[in-house]
């Protein structure tokens, strides 16, 4: 039986011997890395970009080889590189979804394209039911993103994206 022990020397006998020059033991080091690296970015990040949050984790590894030191342990030194991956992912990630918010006087534009026989009602018949509280909260009560947010149990940022969404699926509806 390999114990974890066994395993973290077979893995920095391999990274050493790659650092050395020996390209197939460092092959194999990256062979023998990946499923783990994969489990542990799996863990924290969506499944549709684990793969690629994977080779930046990998791409890392190898850009950083030169600095790993034989003589410690090295998994912390693979979990540090995983972590700053992953969390780089993350940042960049939710800052493309802070810019992604919706400016809610677009709802204006909607409202304005409304012909004289549709009604509020049957437009907003094809969005869920919590898009049309949000809404009607929003632009029927006169309630604000984050007074809205506070009554319904969500953060205000979440109520604009549910609010962009649903005036997305309307503009949709309406071809504008």
């Amino acid at each position: 039986m390999v114990t974890s022990g066994d395993k973290n020397k077979i893995l920095t006998d391999l990274i050493g011997a790659g650092i050395a020059g020996n390209q197939s033991a460092y092959a194999e080091f990256l062979t023998k890395i990946m499923p783990l690296m994969r489990s542990v970015v799996a863990k924290k990040i969506t499944s549709a970009d684990v793969e690629d949050v994977l080779q930046e984790v990998l791409i890392s590894i190898h850009k950083a080889r030169h600095t790993y030191d034989c003589e410690r342990p090295i998994m912390p030194w693979l979990m540090a590189i995983a972590r700053f991956r992953i969390i780089d992912h993350l940042r960049k990630h939710y800052a493309q979804m802070r810019h992604k918010t919706f400016d809610l006087d677009d709802w204006d534009d909607v409202t304005e394209e409304l012909s004289s026989d549709e009604s509020i009602d049957e437009l907003l018949g094809d969005v869920g039911a919590k898009h049309k509280e949000i809404l009607t909260m929003m632009h029927v009560e006169g309630y604000t993103a984050k007074e809205v947010g506070a009554k319904i149990g969500m953060n205000e940022s979440a109520v604009k994206v549910a609010a962009h969404r649903a005036i997305k699926k309307i503009r949709t509806k309406l071809k504008i």
